[in-house]
């Protein structure tokens, strides 16, 4: 293991709000090597597929966030049939969020995660393999824990339906943390996320319009303290086409690295 692979092992902490010998499972092992001291190097792969659509995997578990894919013209090389996921975790109600998930998750047989109306409207669809959280709540599963987070937006199902509240999600694990903001405005709550949890990356909405924009969203990595961002919301309808350079610039300026992948792109955090 390279030097500065071990330094940065060293700074970071995993696994603040709760005791490792809580958890079951690999992801348990993995925080009980952290405490007695282990030195593992873990990358957090990230796959992203257009609009806010973007996947994550974590501890040999796939996350997929907020599937819109065979709508947005973006993303038309991104085949639906070749997307693996183990949970699909869905922010808010509206269509661009969600419009794949039944498809994905029935392919796939992934465990959805989402508010309580949002689980509700797709069991009465017949996708009951589902887990419902609520804002300020919060789950353990065999990857980490998700957090269901406050996020300022509407939230109206395809169909009309009530979404419930929108919201976003914080991701701890033995990989690292993360925050995925899902569609809103800036909030002071974000600096509440930044006081509990270290995090490797946030994704961040950033197209303007129907949610932050640049300013905003820079502003919101200071909240939430965190230097690596993956932007997301922007391009794919013409109220939020952002220009990239500008965007990557003020984000630098700011001391921050802005990733804007295209659909298909890849990277890794750690």
């Amino acid at each position: 293991m390279k030097v500065g692979s071990i330094r940065r092992l060293e700074r970071r902490r995993c696994f603040p709000d709760y005791d490792a010998s809580a958890l079951s499972g690999s992801v348990g092992k993995t925080a009980r090597a952290w405490q007695v001291g282990a030195e593992l190097e873990i990358i957090m792969k990230l796959t992203y597929y257009g609009h806010s659509c973007f996947s994550v995997v974590v501890g040999g578990k796939t996350l997929l966030f907020d599937p819109f894919i065979s709508g947005n013209p973006l993303a038309r090389d991104i085949r639906l049939d070749r997307i693996a996921a183990d949970y699909i975790l869905i922010s808010h109600g509206h269509e661009d969020h969600l419009a794949d998930a039944m498809t994905l998750a029935k392919q796939t047989g992934a465990l959805l995660i989402s508010n309580f109306e949002i689980v509700e409207w797709f069991a009465a669809k017949g996708l009951t393999h589902a887990h419902p959280l609520n804002h300020g709540g919060g789950r353990t599963f065999d990857f980490g824990r998700v957090k269901y987070v406050n996020a300022v937006h509407s939230s109206m199902l395809p169909d009309g339906a009530n979404g419930g509240n929108a919201g976003g999600f914080v991701i701890e694990s033995a990989a690292g943390n993360f925050y995925y903001s899902g569609d809103t405005a800036l909030t002071m709550d974000m600096k509440l996320i930044g006081e509990s949890t270290r995090l490797t990356f946030a994704v961040l909405c950033l197209g303007d319009n129907f949610t932050m924009g640049i300013e905003d969203a820079i502003r919101a990595a200071d909240f939430v303290r965190c230097d690596k961002i993956l932007g997301v919301h922007y391009d794919t309808f013409p109220p939020i086409r952002i220009d990239h350079e500008d965007a990557v610039r003020k984000f630098k300026a700011a001391g921050k690295e802005l990733h804007l992948l295209a659909p298909g792109g890849q990277h890794e955090f750690n």
